[in-house]
C-alpha cells in the first residue's frame, strides 16, 4: 500500500513543483525522509529566507513555489515573508510541520495549537487536514487557490505522523484525481462594458493611461503596449511600482507616479479621464491629504482582483482578464494620429554624476556604473528604497520579467528573493541593487547562495544609515529619532564569512567591470559594497 508521502510528491511533481525550499526541524522529517532524486532540496538558515527564495521563485519562473517551514516558532519567523508574498500576488504554498497527532489534545512541545489562525491574515487558506488521507487533496486544493487570481501564498499545517500512513486504494485514487485536476483563469470582459469605456475613451479631452504590477505579472504586457499605442495616450506608472509594466523607454512613457494623495491628484491634472490597469487605486504612502483626482476626471480600473475593484476610494472599475481586457478595448477604438511627444528629461538624465570625493558615489553615479555593466537581458531585483528614482533613471528597463521590487513595504525580500529569482530563471543574469540596511533582514540568503553556487550579483549601497527612514523623518517632522544610523558594518567581511566572494568597489569604472565580470560567470554569487552619498527622494 502506498503512504501518504508517496501520495503528496505524486501531487507536487503533477503540478511542476520540484524545488523544495525549507528550514527543517523535528517535526519536518518525516515528510523530507528518503528525498527523492528528482527533487531539489535549497536550505534557508531562517524561515524568512526560506519564504523569501520561494517568493522570488515564484515571481521570476511563473510557477508556484513550496516552502516547508518548522511547525509554529517557523511560521512565526517567516510571517514577514509571507505578508510580502501575499502583497506580491505571489503563489507560494507554505507548508509546516505539526506535532504527532497523539498529543494534539496535549499541546506538547512543538504543537502548533491554532494551525490555521497564525498565518491569517497574511495567507488566502490556511488548513490542517482532518485526516492522513486528506493530506495530498488539501495540497492540491492549496496549490490551485495560490495559483486562482488573484495569486498568493497559502498554508498547510501537517501533523508529522501522517506521511507513513498507508492509504487505501480508493484514498490513492482520490488523491490521484485531485492532483490531475487543472483550472483555466481568464475571465473575458463584459462586451458591453468595454463599449461604453472604448466610448468615454474616445470622448474624452485628453485620456491618460496607468499601468500597475498585474499586467507584468499576467502577462499583459504586449497587449497594454499595443493598447498605448494605438491610442497614443500617455502612460504612467501606478505609485511604488513592484514591476515594470510598460517599456521605460518608450515616448508615450511618463515615469512613476507618486505615492502621496494630493501630488498623485496634482499629476493628474489636465486629464479627465484616468484609465489604470491592474493596479491598485493607488498605493498610497507617505500620507499627504488632498483630493484622490482633479475636479471633473474620472476614473476607470481593470483588474483581475474584485477585492482591489471593490476597495478604490473612486471611479468604475471592470473585473477581467487583463490581456483579454486590453485587446478587446483596442479593437473598439479607432486609431489615433501622432503619439505625443516624448516626456522632457528628468533633472537625472540631464545631470551626469559625479564621485563625492574619497571614492564615494552619488548613488545617480553608482546606478549608472551598475547600469553600464549589466547585461541587456538582466533580471534586477531592488531593495535600495531611498534610490528607486535614480534606479529607474538610469535602467530604462524596457522588457517584460525583468523588475523585482517588494509590493509590501517590509524589508528583507531582495536578498532572499534574488536567491530564488536566479533558481527560477537560471537562462536570466540576476542583479539585486539593495541597502546597506536592507540586506541585514535576510543577510542569510548569502550562505544559500554560496552553498549553491547561485550566480547572483549582490551590488550593496552603503551609506551606514537607513536613509529612506531619515527622509520620513523629515517628512514627518520626526527628526531626532533614534536608530536610523547603523554604522561599524562591514558587509564584505560578512559575505566571505558565509562563503562569499566580496569587493568594495572604488569609484565607478571599478564598479562597472566588477559587475561585469560577475554578470558573466556562472560560478556562485558575487556581493560588490558601492559607498554612496544620501540622497533623498521628492515627492
Amino acid at each position: 500500500m502506498r503512504t501518504v508521502r508517496e501520495s503528496v510528491l505524486d501531487v507536487l511533481r503533477a503540478r511542476g513543483i520540484t524545488t523544495v525550499f525549507g528550514n527543517p526541524g523535528s517535526t519536518e522529517l518525516p515528510m523530507l525522509k528518503q528525498f527523492p532524486d528528482d527533487f531539489r532540496y535549497v536550505l534557508g538558515l531562517q524561515e524568512a529566507v526560506v519564504v523569501g527564495m520561494a517568493d522570488g521563485f515564484a515571481l521570476a519562473s511563473g510557477t508556484t513555489a513550496l516552502a516547508n517551514l518548522h511547525t509554529g516558532p517557523g511560521t512565526g519567523n517567516a510571517m514577514g515573508a509571507i505578508l510580502n508574498a501575499r502583497a506580491n500576488r505571489s503563489p507560494v504554498v507554505v507548508t509546516a510541520g505539526q506535532q504527532h497527532r497523539a498529543m494534539l489534545t496535549l499541546e506538547a512541545l512543538l504543537t502548533n495549537p491554532q494551525p490555521a489562525l497564525l498565518p491569517q491574515p497574511a495567507v488566502k487558506w490556511a488548513y490542517e487536514p482532518p485526516r492522513p488521507a486528506d493530506v495530498a487533496p488539501a495540497l492540491a486544493r492549496a496549490v490551485q487557490l495560490a495559483e486562482t487570481p488573484p495569486h498568493g501564498p497559502v498554508f498547510l499545517s501537517l501533523p508529522m505522523d501522517d506521511f507513513d500512513a498507508e492509504l487505501t486504494e480508493e484514498q490513492d485514487r482520490a488523491a490521484r484525481a485531485a492532483a490531475a485536476r487543472r483550472i483555466t483563469h481568464a475571465t473575458a470582459p463584459d462586451p458591453a462594458a468595454v463599449a461604453a469605456l472604448a466610448d468615454r475613451i474616445s470622448r474624452a479631452r485628453s485620456a491618460v493611461l496607468v499601468v500597475g504590477d498585474d499586467v507584468d505579472a499576467s502577462g499583459a504586457w504586449d497587449a497594454v503596449v499595443a493598447l498605448a499605442e494605438r491610442t497614443a495616450l500617455p502612460v504612467w506608472a501606478a505609485p511604488i511600482s513592484a514591476r515594470v509594466s510598460f517599456p521605460r523607454n518608450h515616448p508615450q512613457f511618463r515615469g512613476e507616479l507618486t505615492g502621496a494623495i494630493g501630488p498623485l491628484c496634482r499629476q493628474l491634472e489636465g486629464h479627465d479621464l484616468v484609465v489604470v490597469l491592474g493596479a491598485q487605486v493607488f498605493r498610497y504612502y507617505p500620507y499627504v491629504p488632498g483630493a484622490h483626482l482633479p475636479e471633473g476626471t474620472e476614473l476607470v480600473l481593470l483588474t483581475r482582483d474584485a477585492e482591489e475593484a471593490a476597495k478604490a476610494p473612486v471611479g468604475d472599475a471592470i473585473v477581467a482578464d487583463l490581456a483579454l481586457a486590453a485587446r478587446a478595448l483596442a479593437d473598439r477604438l479607432p486609431a489615433a494620429g501622432s503619439a505625443p511627444a516624448p516626456a522632457p528629461a528628468t533633472p537625472h538624465e540631464q545631470v551626469l554624476p559625479a564621485e563625492a570625493g574619497d571614492g564615494v558615489l552619488t548613488p545617480l553615479a553608482a546606478l549608472q556604473a551598475v547600469a553600464k555593466g549589466a547585461p541587456e537581458n538582466t533580471l534586477w531585483v531592488n531593495e535600495s528604497p531611498s534610490n528607486v528614482p535614480q534606479f529607474h533613471a538610469v535602467t530604462r528597463i524596457a522588457t517584460p520579467g525583468s523588475y523585482l521590487f517588494s509590493a509590501g513595504g517590509g524589508l528583507g525580500f531582495g536578498a532572499a528573493a534574488a536567491v530564488g529569482a536566479q533558481l527560477g530563471a537560471p537562462e536570466r543574469p540576476v542583479v539585486c541593487v539593495i541597502g546597506d540596511g536592507s540586506i541585514h533582514y535576510a543577510v542569510q540568503a548569502l550562505w544559500t547562495a554560496a552553498a549553491y553556487r547561485v550566480p547572483v550579483t549582490f551590488v550593496v549601497l552603503s551609506n551606514a544609515r537607513y536613509a529612506i527612514l531619515q527622509w520620513f523623518a523629515q517628512l514627518e517632522h520626526a527628526q531626532g529619532a533614534p536608530g536610523l544610523d547603523i554604522p561599524g558594518i562591514d558587509i564584505t567581511a560578512v559575505a566571505t564569512g558565509y562563503g562569499v566572494r566580496a569587493h568594495r568597489a572604488q569609484g565607478a569604472g571599478e564598479l562597472t567591470k566588477l559587475v561585469r565580470d560577475s554578470a558573466a560567470q556562472q560560478d556562485g554569487p558575487v556581493l560588490i559594497d558601492v559607498p554612496v552619498t544620501t540622497e533623498f527622494p521628492s515627492l
